[in-house]
């Protein structure tokens, strides 16, 4: 049994040495290059630093940044990646948190670390990649890993202001890309095209898919997403076969009619998540790429990326519905009511996962990680975690779990219960309306609909009032630019509620 990612690593390195394994505009780097790059970083680290500990990482879109999470790694420590891009105070809050000593950064982004309120030891990743290896001092560093040694701490937002940081121990991680190469069926010959920020959950895929399987990746560079002719281009350039993307980046180039223009030659797998995939959108993918692979997944970061699937083996219309599916190899998931019962047949409840790929917990937050993750209460004979996800679910007659939103955003409206998240997919299927979401002002009893797009607000309003009873339709409409968002690309409702008048 495989202890830690360096086990696949060193098998793929032995075994596609020559063969790229990371891709970036500028550069490609081979599997036995990655695996060198990665024993000098973790050779210099070692000498500094004892072995689990937390090392943070802020490096960019480029081959050198993966090399850097396993070099953290080979110095038997954990990562944790931070997106320079974010505002210097929420990044001072990440630091804060994870209250490490050494932070690894690439020259692009030396004058932000500068700026930190970081008092510890600021490394050049691009100064310590010739350090000659020192496998004895390396075996020693990783001598003391367990399938339970922390791999990762990767940040979300959090309800107090205060960032959290989630651990995934190595054997989640591996559980989990274990069962994504199965679904996939990924191999060797495949490509996978990343698009997600490498320090953001669902780059895991990109990552570590091609250390286990020898699969190559390619970073794509970031501005192509908002130009999905190039962005196709590009895939076709780099015989791109595979793609784990968000899904607004499905959504994108079909709104933008990408499809007019350039198709996909190469593309055989497309899995999708993140949010409610909008089936106006996939339907185009569909027409266009009929014998792609299309996979929805479902899951919060404190469950390693994904924890449900759905294979998409019917012709979808703009108004279907999609199931999250059900539980990838090593999950189990379980429906539960307030009161902690087990929810009825039909009924909706709140997602729990439990299982291997549970993570550690909120690194430096005992307590949130206690009100998180917690004994199943329909076990009462031995110990057994499950996460509360605060999303909602209900079982399908065929045994298929079907999303319902968030428990948080479900609320009481004239004597009604609403979940917001009906409300924001009635309004996508708008023409001219892009982004939404709905929120509630409990103190006026007011519905908003913050919205973008050039559709007016009384087509809204008409749409709504053909489909919706009139207690749900929106008594107050903002159109703006664009939706704020947090640093994780999540929606800020905070600063929309603050809109509120």
């Amino acid at each position: 049994m495989k202890t830690s990612v360096l086990d696949w690593l060193d098998n793929t390195a032995g075994k596609y040495a020559g063969k790229t394994v990371f891709a970036d505009e500028n550069r490609k780097i081979t599997f036995s290059e990655f695996n060198n790059y990665t024993k000098s970083i973790g050779t210099y680290l070692a000498r500094l630093v004892s072995g689990n500990a937390p090392v943070v990482v802020m490096s960019g879109r480029h081959v050198l940044t993966p090399a850097t999470f396993l070099g953290v790694v080979r110095a038997g420590c954990f990562y944790a990646p931070m997106d320079a891009t974010m505002p210097l105070s929420r990044l001072n809050s990440i630091l804060g948190v994870i209250k490490s000593d050494f932070m690894l950064v690439d020259k692009e982004h030396l004058e932000t670390a500068k700026k930190l309120d970081f008092s510890g030891k600021i490394i050049i990743i691009d100064d310590i990649i010739s350090t000659i290896p020192d496998e004895n001092l390396l075996n020693k560093a990783c001598s003391g890993f367990t399938e339970i040694s922390p791999l990762y701490v990767i940040f979300t937002s959090g309800s107090t202001g205060v960032p959290k940081g989630v651990i995934t121990s190595h054997h989640s991680l591996m559980c989990y890309i274990d069962a994504v190469c199965k679904v996939l069926d990924i191999k060797e010959s495949d490509v996978l095209g990343n698009q997600s920020p490498l320090d953001y959950i669902a780059a895991v895929r990109d990552i570590y898919l091609p250390l286990k399987t020898g699969a190559s990746t390619v970073i794509i560079p970031k501005n192509e997403f908002s130009m999905p002719t190039e962005l196709f281009e590009t895939l076709n350039k780099n015989r791109v076969t595979a793609l784990c993307w968000s899904v607004a980046g499905i959504e994108l180039p079909a709104k933008l009619g990408a499809f007019d223009c350039v198709k996909p030659e190469y593309l055989k797998k497309v899995c999708f998540s993140g949010s409610v995939m909008p089936c106006k959108y996939l339907k185009i993918w569909q027409e266009n790429l009929p014998d792609v692979l299309y996979v929805n997944q479902y899951g919060p970061t404190e469950a390693t990326a994904s924890c449900t699937y759905y294979v998409v083996d019917e012709k979808v219309d703009d108004d279907t519905v999609l199931p999250i599916g059900t539980p990838y190899e090593n999950y189990s998931v379980i429906l539960l009511n307030e009161d902690g019962t087990e929810t009825a047949e039909g009924e909706i409840g709140e997602i729990c996962v439990k299982g291997p790929i549970l993570a550690l917990g909120y690194y430096g937050d005992l307590q949130r990680t206690s009100e998180s993750f917690i004994q199943n209460p329909l076990n009462k004979n031995y110990r057994e975690l499950i996460y509360k996800t605060g999303d909602l679910g209900s079982l399908r007659d065929d045994g298929l779990l079907m999303f319902h939103g968030r428990k948080d955003r479900q609320i009481k409206h004239m004597g009604h219960r609403i979940e917001l998240g009906e409300i924001e997919e009635t309004a996508k299927q708008i023409d001219g309306l892009g982004e939404c979401c709905a929120l509630y002002n409990k103190e006026k009893e007011h519905l908003y609909l913050f919205y973008t797009g050039d559709v007016l607000s009384k087509e809204i309003v008409l749409h709504f009032r053909k489909v919706l009873p009139a207690f749900m339709v929106p008594r107050k409409l903002v159109a703006l630019e664009e939706l704020p968002k947090l640093p994780n690309g999540k929606l800020d409702m905070q600063s929309m509620k603050a809109m509120f008048k």
